[in-house]
């Protein structure tokens, strides 16, 4: 795994080097990152960019997680020179773009013709009033989990990158096997979370989770009670009952699928790899859509950058921003093992080049959504309203309310907020 790294991080630098002048030597590039002396992908690419950059210096700033979005504010409010600042997540964004601290990166883009292409649409999730405030460079996107074992053994083919959820619920019912209910086969599983139940909506590009109106959540919904009914997937009440995580849930061996973010990738490859799960074969497909919605659509969240408006260097704050959140940084990103937010085969190839990833075309085909959506916009009520749909979600899926009162109660608590 360490070879293909360095082979992967050695053509990342060598490109780069082709694609982006010489800094002036000595350029100190300062970044606000939080945990930064703990995350891999930092260090991968900081060795990456200075290494194919001679003369730059990139120097991480470090804000420990759990305190980041208020001690980045009070940075800014008192001046703060930093030249970039990561973004993790969108409301804080919009906090320091009303404020005036973040550069509108439009106008470099259009000077160096950049392409928006790789980010599959993800990049106007940080566009306000026309202007391009950040860019993403990473995005754990929901992807279908399932194991090959367990399809084999019952004859059923194996998930597709273009399923429709009438294919998957067939699926899920074709694959399950309760004959020993001591060792029942599950068809899927949910986690517990709002999120891995009913969030693919948002997948069309036209519903959003903050708008009031979630009649659609019912169309998910009614599918995993009549799964559950079928003893397809455990129930949530049984799932919360016995606090069962879902990375332990897929890696028992008796579950045929799981829709789940792409960072579980890493967690299934080292527990594997060390005799922790059960489960030996195991694949990767696109999120399934309903009727109308382009395969390959699915839902994420992200993280990004954004230029600080007091920047003493903007010219070499956007000449790594635009390598970090292009291609060649996503290599690097990939490499150490980490989803970028650009998409495109050559990172597909150094994500499925990682010791102990499906070695299928349909795996690595996965790898290339077409259509990546927020799951929560970034409002100012974004947390009430997250708030508003855990506590219907969880009435809903323990029974304690019909989905139809769950949704109607949904929709007049958010509107209520939204009226405020």
């Amino acid at each position: 795994m360490k070879k293909l790294i360095a082979l992967a991080l050695t053509a990342c630098m060598l490109l780069s080097m082709c694609a982006f002048a010489a800094a002036e030597e000595g350029t100190v590039i300062t970044i606000v990152a939080w945990d930064a002396n703990t995350t891999g992908y930092l260090t991968a690419q900081k060795e990456a960019y200075e290494a194919s950059h001679p003369g730059v210096t990139i120097e991480y700033i470090d804000v420990s997680s759990q305190d980041y979005d208020t001690k980045v504010a009070a940075m800014l409010a008192g001046k703060d020179t930093s030249d970039i600042y990561m973004v993790k997540d969108i409301p804080a964004l919009l906090n320091w773009y009303e404020a005036g601290y973040t550069e509108d990166l439009t106008p470099y883009m259009q000077a160096a013709n950049y392409d928006v292409a790789g980010f599959v649409g993800m990049e106007t999730n940080y566009a306000q009033d026309g202007q391009q405030i950040a860019l993403p460079f990473r995005s754990d996107f929901e992807i279908l989990f399932y194991n090959k074992d367990l399809f084999d053994a019952k004859g059923v083919e194996y998930p597709t990158n273009d399923m429709s959820w009438e294919q998957y619920k067939e699926k899920a019912l074709a694959v399950m096997d309760d004959s020993d209910p001591s060792n029942p086969i599950y068809g899927t599983h949910y986690h517990t979370w709002l999120s891995t139940a009913v969030n693919y909506t948002v997948a069309d590009g036209v519903n959003t989770l903050v708008d009031g109106e979630y009649s659609d959540l019912a169309y998910f919904y009614q599918m995993i009670q009549d799964l559950e009914d079928a003893g397809a997937c455990m129930s949530y009440s049984e799932i919360s009952a016995a606090g069962l995580h879902y990375s332990g849930a897929f890696g028992n061996g008796n579950i045929a699928m799981m829709p789940m973010g792409y960072w579980y990738v890493a967690t299934l490859i080292t527990n594997i790899a060390n005799g922790t799960y059960n489960v030996k074969n195991w694949g990767l497909a696109a999120m399934p859509t309903k009727e109308g919605v382009a395969a390959g659509s699915t839902f994420g969240n992200l993280t990004g950058v954004c230029m600080n408006k007091l920047s003493d260097d903007k010219d070499a704050a956007w000449d790594y921003i635009a390598w970090l959140c292009g291609e060649e940084g996503a290599k690097v990103t990939a490499g150490a093992g980490n989803r970028p937010a650009w998409v495109s085969e050559g990172v597909a190839e150094v994500m499925s080049s990682i010791e102990g990833f499906p070695t299928d075309e349909g795996s690595k085909a996965a790898l290339l959504p077409t259509f990546v959506a927020i799951e929560i916009p970034g409002t100012a009520l974004s947390s009430r309203i997250s708030s508003i749909l855990g506590e219907e979600h969880s009435a809903i899926m323990t029974r304690e309310i019909s989905i139809e009162e769950g949704i109607e109660n949904m929709n007049e608590r958010v509107q209520e907020l939204l009226a405020e």
